[in-house]
């Protein structure tokens, strides 16, 4: 006797099973459609708003989308994002005021730095899930807040790392212009958001997926479920590296915040806002947050935080997927009800 199945439609008149459809259907043409819209708002996005601005939201959302690798494909909770988003921005500024290298290659070095930072921090972190791993993963971001803090002869302490250049080939315009530094590092956070695509959307992408899932599963099914959780976090620390390090050169300082157990609590902010597990929503969460806290400044606003707390508080309670992950949703509802 076999047992009695039941099947819970996500819709009022479609079957899950039409909702996959309309998903792998529309998969194709929507994925290129997305791909050249967003192309196209990244370069215009200098031209709607400041430069710098732009940069920062560019450089943010590169930030969310790594966090999100970790958060909504390997359901790995960090709360010491900040230590590789700070620790490459720290070691990106050093090399281009010591060396006078190209800010592209002072950006690689910090990547690399932050990857290598990763191994060790992650090997022991790994091995914990849920709240634990969250914890261990801010208390090694602490220490290295500390660690700069105290370290003021190379970072700078509490008054940050000075006078970070904008070195590019002797091209005066984009080492003096906000405007082309914008296109000239643009290429980089590309290169980044590429990277995750093709990370979430491979076999090793599917095999976190699973263990996000059902980590046990994945274990008896002979995936060694530690060492995948590792590489993930090395490769979402040197994505998050590429985002400091840009974000310094942007701002031509380091200050000593960007290794603060908040940052990391605004990357996952922008990411819940957004969406997990979609990537897209890192990107839209940087947009909105980014953009509101400058208006917001520019008007002369001290309570910044209640405001984006509010909008987050919203956006959780009505669009439990966030913003991209909802309107998503509702396109594949709305194409399963046409079929």
């Amino acid at each position: 006797m076999t047992a009695p199945t039941t099947t819970t439609s996500v819709l009022p008149d479609a079957s899950a099973k039409e909702v996959h459809a309309a998903i792998t259907e529309g998969r194709g043409w929507t994925r290129w459609a997305l791909l050249a819209v967003g192309l196209v708002a990244a370069l215009a996005l200098p031209w709607i708003v400041y430069p710098p601005i732009a940069m920062d939201i560019a450089a943010i959302a590169l930030f969310a989308v790594a966090l999100d690798i970790l958060l909504g494909y390997t359901g790995l909770l960090s709360f010491g994002q900040a230590a590789f988003w700070g620790s490459s921005a720290y070691v990106t500024g050093l090399v281009a005021i010591h060396y006078g290298v190209p800010f592209p290659v002072a950006v690689l070095a910090g990547a690399l730095f932050a990857m290598a930072l990763a191994v060790p921090i992650g090997y022991l972190s790994v091995r914990r899930s849920g709240i634990y791993f969250a914890m261990v993963t801010l208390a090694f971001a602490q220490m290295l807040y500390f660690l700069a803090n105290k370290w003021s002869d190379v970072t700078g302490g509490e008054n940050g790392l000075q006078a970070v250049p904008k070195n590019f080939f002797g091209i005066e315009l984009v080492e003096t212009d906000a405007f082309y530094f914008y296109y000239a590092a643009l290429p980089i956070i590309l290169f980044g958001m590429w990277a995750a695509w093709r990370i979430v959307h491979s076999p090793f992408g599917r095999v976190l997926v699973a263990i996000r899932d059902n980590a046990p599963r994945a274990r008896a099914l002979g995936y060694d479920v530690e060492r995948y959780k590792l590489i993930a976090f090395v490769l979402s620390a040197g994505l998050s590296g590429l985002g400091g390090g840009v974000f310094a050169i942007s701002h031509g300082f380091v200050a000593l915040g960007e290794l603060h157990w908040t940052t990391s609590g605004e990357a996952v902010l922008i990411t819940v806002l957004g969406g997990i597990g979609t990537l897209w929503g890192g990107i839209v969460g940087a947009l909105v947050v980014v953009t509101m806290s400058d208006q917001l400044t520019s008007s002369g606003f001290d309570g910044i935080g209640i405001i984006t707390g509010s909008v987050f508080i919203v956006v959780v309670l009505l669009f439990r997927r966030g913003i991209w992950g909802t309107g998503r949703h509702a396109w594949f509802r709305w194409r399963a009800r046409r079929q």
